[in-house]
């Protein structure tokens, strides 16, 4: 997310191998819930310790056009009737500032698991320029950040979403990966309802999942096989206008989960 840049997905890229939809629906039978996040109240500070979820990434680096501010009371973060809600908003100033959740702090305290299944349930808000997201990174970025995009939603394409996976080199930038799939959904069902958006990874695969039928799977990298936390965030731009993005815009969060194999 940190080099997040329409054209520059297009100039590098893993060999392409994307395993086409199965619709497979998703077996959790040999699986047990690690994580549960039904967001009855939130534990989120700007930074932790102590809480379960941090309000930037865990390495300050921001990405898109909305600033990731820290939280205060009603913004960017409220919870009711279960549901998390993240707003969008562009201030007086004319600057937009946005929220995003991470579930580790700077020093990697928090919840991060290798393999497993990851979903998240949610409603995303309408409009061009806006750019939901759910992905994992792992925990260990001393000579490559690894990158799971269970969902990247730009609102300028109401039809589809993408799911990723990446290696950013950080020695030699010039020798990162990447590959994204296009999942195709009915037009505007991701704002008129909530769906859920999922992964599961192993040490051989990493699959896609939505609304539990799977829609893509990619050969896992090596570098992916570690701990890899959950991010959840309104993102704005991706390289896309937001001349007509909606002030204010919300993202709405039902619950996030984990579960790992026995």
């Amino acid at each position: 997310m940190h080099i997040r840049f329409f054209l520059l997905l297009l100039l590098i890229g893993f060999p392409n191998f994307v395993r086409a939809e199965t619709g497979d629906e998703l077996n959790l039978s040999d699986f047990t819930q690690t994580f549960t996040e039904d967001f009855d109240s939130l534990a989120v500070s700007a930074w932790g310790p102590g809480t379960r979820w941090i309000a930037h990434t865990p390495w300050n680096g921001d990405f898109g056009n909305a600033t990731f501010v820290d939280p205060k009371p009603g913004f960017p973060f409220t919870t009711q009737d279960g549901h998390l809600r993240i707003e969008a908003a562009k201030g007086a100033d004319g600057k937009w500032r946005s929220g995003l959740l991470a579930s580790v702090d700077r020093s990697g305290v928090g919840f991060a698991q290798q393999f497993g299944y990851f979903e998240m349930r949610a409603k995303f808000p309408a409009g061009k320029g806006l750019w939901s997201a759910f992905w994992l990174i792992g925990l260990d970025r001393s000579t490559h950040t690894c990158e799971v995009d269970v969902v990247e939603h730009y609102g300028h394409m109401p039809a589809r979403y993408t799911a990723s996976i990446h290696v950013w080199d950080r020695k030699e930038p010039k020798k990162s990966r990447t590959i994204h799939q296009r999942v195709n959904v009915p037009p505007n069902s991701l704002y008129e309802g909530f769906h859920t958006y999922g992964v599961k990874t192993d040490s051989e695969w990493t699959r896609f999942y939505f609304d539990r039928r799977e829609v893509a799977s990619v050969p896992t990298p090596a570098e992916h096989r570690q701990p890899m936390y959950m991010l959840i965030d309104l993102g704005l731009g991706a390289g896309w206008p937001i001349e007509e993005t909606p002030n204010p815009s919300y993202m709405y969060v039902d619950y996030v989960r984990a579960w790992q194999k026995r």
